[in-house]
């Protein structure tokens, strides 16, 4: 029989790398609406709904529910998508799932972002009489009581509120259960993934205190308390939300135009850059993002091996003035002129002889500029 998966939306490119988002209880995936379409540019973004949540079926989860039980669906639901390694932000409940796999698989993430969260969420009592009162009188009060919960004074997002009267009230007390024995404190120091805290500085459910404790905790983190924001900031303040997560999340854009200065040289990524428009900006980026943050950051093939692959594709579709930058970053990956030579006969056989004619032609013009030059 098919495992029943957890509800999901899927955006952005199937090749882009993945960005799991996770929501806050009581809420669907809609909390991520105004930030999910933008991270998806750059991002094969999933964001998913908790049991009896969303369009997530109820029977995902039962009482005495943890929170391992919520990572272990996530991890199914990376795993059907094809998905091995991703980064992972997640809100209050969305968080604490976030924490579990940044300490308990830590080989299936990349980067962490924990926002309007808390390693423990002040002790069991409160949310055990919480899926008390909802296994016993439905959702009604805190349908109620959301916006003073969730929001500053005088903001809603009327979508969001009705997810909480829409929640299976079963599947929501067992997320209580989850909640109720869910403290990490003792393990945060085992992240070893880059890590963001996001605190709502209005936040009533996990004040910024509790996003310290964590920073203060995991090596390396960084922390950002957002002001006019409590502890549903995705929803209130997505500006701020995608500012603070696309600086964490590009870490690879940063590593590729490093790799990209030491492939093609400075002067060549200097004469890219003071070209750069409006219009291109996005090009540019996902060019260090991609190709150099990526797939020349893959240590499979040695940056030798990568260049003479480069070169032979280069060939075959009759890019040359690619060409000739690419002869100059095979130099600067450590191929001879004779290997380079080799390389382009062996094109002569399996991209043509006047394809091969032609890009002679242009590595030899620029290994003469380099020996001029020398």
């Amino acid at each position: 029989m098919t495992e029943q998966l957890l509800n999901h939306r899927a955006e952005g490119p199937a090749s882009a790398p993945p960005l799991l988002l996770g929501p806050s209880l009581g809420t669907s995936y809609a909390l991520w609406d105004h930030v999910a379409p933008e991270l998806s540019v750059g991002h094969r973004v999933v964001r998913w709904d908790l049991p009896g949540h969303g369009g997530s079926a109820p029977g995902l989860i039962g009482p005495g529910a943890t929170v391992a039980d919520l990572a272990a669906h996530v991890l199914a639901l990376a795993d059907s998508l094809g998905i091995e390694r991703f980064a992972y932000a997640g809100v209050s409940l969305g968080g604490a799932v976030g924490l579990h796999l940044g300490v308990h698989h830590p080989e299936r993430v990349s980067s962490l972002a924990v926002i309007c969260s808390s390693a423990h969420f002040d002790g069991a009592k409160p949310w055990e009489e919480r899926a008390a009162l909802v296994r016993r009188e439905g959702l009604a009060s805190l349908v109620e009581s959301a916006d003073a919960r969730w929001f500053t004074p005088g903001f809603t997002v009327p979508r969001l509120v009705r997810d909480q009267a829409e929640a299976d009230p079963e599947a929501y007390a067992a997320c209580c259960d989850a909640l109720a024995a869910f403290d990490l404190r003792g393990r945060l120091a085992e992240i070893s993934v880059p890590t963001l805290l996001i605190a709502g500085r209005q936040d009533r459910a996990t004040p910024p205190p509790h996003l310290r404790e964590i920073a203060d905790a995991v090596a390396g983190s960084t922390l950002v308390e957002l002001p006019g924001a409590a502890h549903l900031a995705p929803a209130e303040r997505p500006e701020a939300v995608l500012t603070a997560l696309r600086a964490h999340l590009g870490g690879g854009a940063k590593r590729g135009m490093e790799v990209r200065r030491e492939v093609l040289g400075d002067p060549h990524v200097d004469r890219a850059q003071a070209r750069q428009t409006p219009f291109t900006a996005r090009f540019q980026d996902f060019i260090s993002r991609y190709a150099w943050g990526e797939i020349w950051t893959d240590p499979t093939l040695t940056r030798r091996e990568r260049s003479m692959i480069t070169l032979t594709a280069l060939v075959a579709h009759g890019h040359y003035d690619e060409l000739a930058m690419h002869v100059r970053a095979a130099r600067h990956n450590g191929l001879t002129p004779d290997e380079i030579g080799a390389v382009l006969l062996q094109t002569a056989v399996y991209c043509g002889v006047p394809a091969a004619n032609s890009a002679f032609a242009v590595a030899q013009r620029v290994l003469a500029e380099e020996e001029d030059g020398s």
